[in-house]
């Protein structure tokens, strides 16, 4: 342990001068590296997550570092590696492209019929396809050295790599998806791996993962829908209207979450975007839907994974915008809290 991390107390200012949440550990003293993914190429309706990273961590610094759930956790050592400026700058050129082909679309325009629209296409889906391909490098040797992985989006679009990296550790795992959306679309508005197509290419590329179970879903269209229906063993979807009218006709959370965690086998990947939850928590996200959980809501279910003895073996949370459409900052700040619930949660998960 570092000098700086043995000194470290627990209960003074968080320093901008620590790494996230304001602790002193190094990358080798850390159990739980996180991968800053700062990347929005293919949102369809609002920009911003692509600063969601280093908002989070901005905002983190204000996270008490006591969970009465899981008490000094955290002296396990977190570490978010720096943003990579190049992807950064990738994603800002693509999203320029993608936003004309957008617009073309918007107005009831071919693509395929102007030849410039596209080239830039084809350069949007070669973009993807190449952060995908990074994320797993980065993730997958992380993997390899031992250490736990949690990605930071960014678009839902990032965690793909991480979760074929996974998939190269784990024979089988399932994977929690919590989310407003369904994200089963076949190549959206044109775009391969975009971010409403990422549980699609999940279902296509990790053969590995073996149970899809969606929580709060409340927007989808009918080609999701028969992604779902046609797929009985491998998805599993609780819709939000349907949580809402069994807690209407008496039902606990506490039940909900146990069928939840009955449908999720031993080893479970968890992938969050933050439009899960009500929008009055995350009012910037890219795209919001009325519905969803309180964020004790999730705790709670997390806590009911854990409890069960099942094993948390990875993470991403996703569409964390940067507070363009309003002025209190409180998506950030939510966004930090969930990301130190589950830091946490997947710690206390690492010896099972």
């Amino acid at each position: 342990m570092s000098q700086d991390a043995a000194h470290f107390d627990p209960n003074s200012v968080g320093l901008k001068t620590n790494n996230i949440f304001g602790l002193p550990f190094s990358i080798d003293e850390s159990a739980l590296v996180l991968l800053p993914v700062p990347w929005e190429v293919t949102v369809s309706y609002r920009n911003g997550t692509a600063r969601g990273p280093e908002n989070i961590f901005k905002e983190s610094l204000q996270i008490d570092l006591y969970d009465a759930d899981l008490p000094d956790t955290w002296k396990n050592g977190y570490y978010m590696l720096a943003e990579d400026k190049n992807i950064r700058k990738k994603s800002n050129y693509l999203r320029q492209c993608a936003e004309l082909i957008i617009t073309c679309l918007s107005d009831g325009g071919d693509v395929t019929c102007n030849q410039q629209l596209a080239g830039k296409l084809q350069e949007v889906n070669e973009g993807t396809t190449m952060m995908r391909d990074w994320v797993q490098e980065m993730t997958g040797t992380l993997l390899r050295q031992g250490k736990l992985v949690g990605l930071v989006g960014g678009d839902h679009s990032t965690p793909l790599g991480l979760i074929r990296a996974i998939g190269e550790q784990y024979p089988s795992f399932g994977i929690l998806q919590i989310d407003a959306h369904a994200d089963l679309r076949n190549a959206y508005e044109g775009f391969k791996y975009s971010h409403a197509s990422i549980m699609y290419n999940v279902l296509q590329e990790v053969p590995q993962m073996s149970k899809l179970v969606q929580v709060g879903i409340r927007d989808y269209c009918d080609e999701e829908l028969d992604v779902i229906k046609s797929q009985p063993d491998r998805i599993h979807t609780f819709f939000d209207s349907a949580i809402k009218e069994r807690q209407y006709m008496g039902d606990t959370w506490h039940h909900i979450c146990q069928d939840i965690v009955a449908a999720l086998p031993q080893h479970i990947y968890i992938s969050f975007d933050i439009d899960g939850l009500d929008p009055k928590l995350c009012p910037d996200t890219g795209t919001p839907v009325p519905g969803g959980f309180e964020m004790e809501q999730v705790f709670y279910l997390f806590k009911t994974i854990h409890n069960s003895g099942k094993k948390i073996i990875g993470f991403d949370l996703n569409e964390v915008s940067c507070g363009e459409h309003t002025t209190d900052g409180i998506d950030a700040i939510v966004g930090a809290r969930v990301l130190y619930k589950m830091c946490n949660y997947l710690t206390a998960s690492k010896d099972r």
